[in-house]
């Protein structure tokens, strides 16, 4: 079955408000017709009038009036139905923008993060943002005016050739011949391509803009400017092109579309005079070519709405897809019949792992096997980019392994149910993200239905209560972020802290949470961590190697793979990669500014690498 696209898919998406559209159809039908009734009693008007433009006297004032009259019911039945239908569009295009949203959330929550990492963040925020609403200006504006401009052209076109035929076929042709033009513009294959490349140069400008906002500090530091910071500069100067390029491809067709329209009385007038020369004396030819006179540039407004209408149908189209990309997105599969481990040790068994789809990819890792063992801590040390922290993300299922198993006690965990598998594993990532929220709602979000008391207590075991309590302006109920405070490296990591303990998840994924520690708290939120492993499972990803010297397991990884593993002095006797990082670590300890210092440590440093 094909795929449904363009204003069939979006009509879709539309249907889940069906009854509210329908409504809403109706009422702008109704408003089009009542809308034409002024101009149906100025016709009979003027027709009364020409029919005793010899004797006056005669006309029939009482009739003048009630057309008066009706016009004027026709205008105000008219406007309230618009007005009525507008409301009802509105009302379906905000819960349809509601849920839409709520759908797009959800299914980007359940993706795997390689996708995340594929996609750049403006480009998801414009399709989230953008592309979105645009699907709800269709809805709430667009749409009723489609109906509206229909219903009267085609009742305007049905009456045209009732009157006469001849007369409808020269206003009739013209608009034919101007559409032609257009749809031939739009709907031609070079069209398509440049309004892709536009779309996507406009989703890789905001991803380039929310990397210079980023990292404005560096931008500002070395003194550089916009001009300087080339991509973003690029991706301008593309957007701009192909705006410019898009424009130039359909100026001559639109220039043709809008003199023609603007023009049909000047098609009407020589039928007219022709066919009025055989009979001059014919006064109710006369009123009918009155009536096409004056009714031929009225028809031209409805076509300059559909033309319109046709090209941001082509913008929404675009949009759509692109939406539809995302919801095509396979998620993380659940389980037909999920389990729940009663055990919580985390073995690892011969996983291989890539981020790449391409079967050429390199992997991140290759035949990892371990198990780390509950009320035990397993840490992982090697260089950067060895794939310590790609085993940590693995445990929680933010990305499928390509072959072997990772296992919670017995169940494999692709056959746990997402939400029970987040609820058995705890983070604290290096680098914390805070919400803009308050400091209460942060820690909250580790257990949503925690007490209060339970809050303060998890924020006092992370050592970060005196902070909140002392140095922010309102405590707890103090908003970090934009319109809020910033807090520093170490005071947010001690949020993330409070949010793990008051989890308190049978497993515990560390990636050097006590990086940003000042010396001061260093010992007190060790403390904290000690108490927070006891009876876990703690998966540990260190840097500094002081901190995983009483680890029970110690696995040392290089490229991907595992290539040692033990408790700390087994390892240091072994003088392998670990000794020498060990010994690496001691001397960076050691190292001090100062007059030679950095030379001769610089030197010392060339001997352990073998430089």
């Amino acid at each position: 079955m094909k795929n449904k696209t363009g204003v069939t898919r979006l009509l879709e998406i539309a249907g889940e408000k069906r009854g509210l559209m329908i409504v809403s159809g109706l009422l702008s039908s109704l408003s089009a017709v009542c809308m034409l009734v002024p101009y149906a009693s100025v016709y009979f008007i003027l027709k009364e009038l020409l029919e005793h433009a010899a004797s006056p006297d005669l006309v029939d004032g009482a009739k003048m009036i009630r057309l008066g009259v009706i016009a004027l019911t026709g205008l105000a039945v008219g406007l309230v139905t618009m007005y009525a239908g507008g409301m009802v569009s509105h009302i379906a295009a905000f819960r349809i923008l509601y849920g839409l949203r709520v759908k797009l959330s959800g299914h980007i929550g359940k993706l795997p993060l390689g996708w995340l990492n594929d996609k750049s963040t403006g480009a998801v925020k414009k399709t989230l943002e953008q592309n979105v609403e645009k699907v709800e200006m269709f809805i709430a504006h667009h749409l009723p005016d489609l109906v509206h401009v229909t219903v009267t052209t085609v009742l305007m076109i049905a009456v045209m050739f009732t009157l006469n035929v001849w007369l409808a076929l020269a206003c009739f042709v013209p608009i034919v011949l101007a559409f032609a033009v257009q749809i031939a513009l739009i709907s031609g294959p070079k069209t398509k391509e440049n309004l892709k490349l536009c779309h996507d140069s406009l989703e890789q400008m905001n991803a380039s803009a929310v990397q210079y906002v980023r990292g404005m500090p560096a931008v500002k530091v070395f003194g550089q400017t916009v001009h300087s910071f080339r991509q973003f500069y690029q991706d301008m100067i593309n957007y701009r092109d192909y705006g410019v390029k898009l424009t130039d491809q359909f100026q001559h067709g639109s220039l043709i579309f809008k003199v023609i329209l603007g023009s049909l009385a000047a098609f009407v007038l020589p039928v007219g005079v022709l066919l009025l020369s055989r009979d001059p004396g014919s006064v109710a030819f006369a009123s009918v070519l009155l009536f096409f006179l004056v009714m031929a540039p009225g028809i031209s407004t409805p076509m300059f709405k559909i033309m319109f209408l046709a090209e941001t149908l082509r913008d929404i189209n675009e949009g759509v897809q692109r939406i539809d990309r995302i919801l095509a997105e396979g998620q993380v599969r659940e389980p037909e019949r999920p389990r729940r481990p009663t055990s919580f040790d985390v073995s690892f068994d011969h996983v291989y792992f890539s981020y790449g789809t391409d079967p050429s990819d390199r992997d991140a890792l290759a035949d990892i096997s371990f198990t780390a063992r509950q009320g035990e801590v397993t840490a992982f040390v090697g260089p950067s980019g060895a794939g310590k922290s790609t085993i940590a993300n693995l445990v929680p299922r933010f990305w499928n392994v390509n072959t072997g198993a990772i296992r919670i006690g017995d169940v494999d965990i692709r056959k746990i149910a997402t939400p029970d598998l987040m609820n058995t594993v705890a983070f604290v990532f290096q680098e914390s993200f805070l919400f803009y929220d308050t400091v209460y709602n942060n820690i909250a979000v580790g257990r949503p239905d925690a007490s209060p008391e339970e809050v303060y207590a998890a924020a006092k075991a992370a050592q970060c209560h005196v902070f909140i309590d002392e140095t922010l302006p309102f405590g707890y109920d103090t908003l970090i972020g934009e319109g809020g405070v910033y807090l520093s490296g170490g005071e947010e990591q001690r949020i993330s802290v409070a949010r793990a303990i008051l989890k308190n998840a049978p497993i515990l994924v560390l990636d050097e949470a006590t990086a940003f520690a000042d010396p001061e708290n260093e010992y007190e939120m060790q403390l904290a961590l000690k108490a927070l492993m006891k009876n876990k499972t703690v998966i540990v990803i260190a840097h500094r190697l002081s901190t995983i010297r009483d680890a029970e397991q110690i696995l040392v990884m290089e490229s991907g793979r595992i290539v040692e593993r033990g408790r700390h002095e087994a390892l240091i006797s072994a003088d392998g990669l670990y000794g020498r990082m060990w010994r690496s670590y001691r001397h960076a300890t050691q190292w001090h500014l100062g007059k030679g210092g950095a030379e001769n440590d610089h030197e010392h440093a060339a001997q352990h690498y073998g430089g």
